[in-house]
């Protein structure tokens, strides 16, 4: 690993703003998509460019969701040749794609570079040794063990190679939860800072609950450790109490609209949707909900757990993995498991009493702005690395 002494000093006097290469070598991830990791990427831009830097965004996929207010950050894609069907021939096409993008901010320059980590990529480590910039390394789930247990891993050899080489050459580690940062420790002993994800509360701001039947909601893609499906047969249990929305779509979507019809429940099937359009989809909702299945390895920092904060919405939520850090008494309730009539029971004790989840929606806006914002997020990240402003906006 690297050391701050890499880190250029800021000229107070300097007109161009600083430039960060933010890269996602990721082709499942378009920046400008519709999943939680596309609304990481934008918010770590915006948190960039509130702290007075320039980011350029390097990525394999774009996305059709432009936001407005990063119309104007630059994007470089570079696109990955193979047939999806050849795993093997599209991890090598993935690898080579990673470096055409190193090749580019080399070429472009830049005064940081901060990589979303993913299989097949150097870049980080290729850009720092190249151009003498301190690198940042964001890891967000131990895809090595993810793409062997979920999809298929040809060439596990290169991409434990691929992490060591960039666990090396990083200034900072930054991991979303402890057990990925353990994963980590366990390729390459280096120091890793855990930080849990954020969310913009001026993006998403409090909303106001449906004067008609109490709504609950779920937010996210539609996957099978996400436990939607508890979540419908939940509903068929409300017996009129609250309905469900779901907002958001997936693999696991043509089952849970088919398990619904099954179940006789109507549930308010939304799709996948925009991040500019999250906010309005969850108005008039009343409690949100986060019924993952109990593992011994979740490893996740939910976004769709602050996003309900966020709005201002109460919480039921499985007690698992790093949860209880916002889901607490005063915000909601945990769950020591997703069963049916146990998220039933939960949601009906919070639409019953709204003068009680009024409050503790208000702590868990009042927390996650106070403590999660993607400011505070970048800011724990890098702060004690590089300059805060350099006169750029805030």
């Amino acid at each position: 690993m690297s050391t701050a002494a890499r880190i250029p000093a800021v000229d107070p006097g300097r007109k161009q703003r600083p430039r960060v290469a933010q890269v996602v070598a990721d082709p499942g991830i378009g920046v400008f998509g519709r999943k939680g990791a596309s609304v990481h990427v934008q918010e770590i831009a915006r948190a960039w460019r509130n702290r007075g830097w320039d980011p350029h965004l390097y990525c394999l996929r774009t996305g059709d969701d432009l936001p407005d207010d990063l119309g104007t950050v630059p994007v470089t894609r570079i696109k990955v040749r193979a047939d999806r069907s050849d795993t093997a021939a599209r991890e090598q096409a993935v690898a080579a794609a990673a470096d055409e993008i190193a090749a580019r901010v080399i070429e472009d320059g830049c005064d940081l570079v901060y990589e979303r980590y993913s299989l097949f990529s150097t870049v980080a480590q290729q850009v720092a040794a190249a151009l003498g910039v301190p690198a940042v390394l964001e890891v967000n789930a131990p895809l090595i063990d993810e793409q062997r247990r979920h999809r298929e891993l040809v060439d596990a050899a290169l991409a434990q190679t691929c992490l060591r080489r960039q666990l090396q050459a990083a200034d900072v580690v930054v991991a979303v939860s402890a057990p990925v940062a353990e994963w980590l420790t366990e390729h390459v002993p280096v120091p890793v800072r855990v930080i849990p994800n954020g969310v913009n509360t001026d993006r998403i701001r409090q909303v106001s609950p449906s004067t008609g039947t109490p709504v609950a909601v779920f937010v996210g893609t539609l996957k099978p450790w996400h436990g939607a499906a508890e979540l419908v047969r939940a509903a068929a249990l409300a017996d009129g109490h609250w309905t469900l929305r779901i907002i958001g779509d997936g693999p696991e979507g043509p089952a849970l609209r088919k398990l619904a019809a099954e179940l006789g429940v109507s549930v308010d099937f939304r799709g996948a949707v925009a991040p500019s359009e999250v906010p309005g989809q969850l108005q008039g909702c009343t409690v949100g909900v986060a019924p993952y299945p109990v593992s011994g390895d979740h490893y996740f920092s939910p976004l769709k757990v602050y996003e309900y904060a966020a709005a201002g919405l109460p919480i039921v939520a499985t007690d698992i993995g790093d949860i209880a850090d916002v889901v607490r008494p005063a915000t909601g309730e945990l769950l020591p498991e997703p069963r049916p009539e146990l998220l039933d029971a939960a949601i009906r004790r919070l639409v019953a009493d709204p003068s009680r989840a009024a409050r503790m929606g208000a702590s868990a806006r009042l927390l996650v702005g106070a403590a999660h914002s993607w400011d505070a997020v970048l800011g724990s990240t890098v702060g004690d690395l590089i300059p805060a402003v350099i006169g750029g906006e805030r």
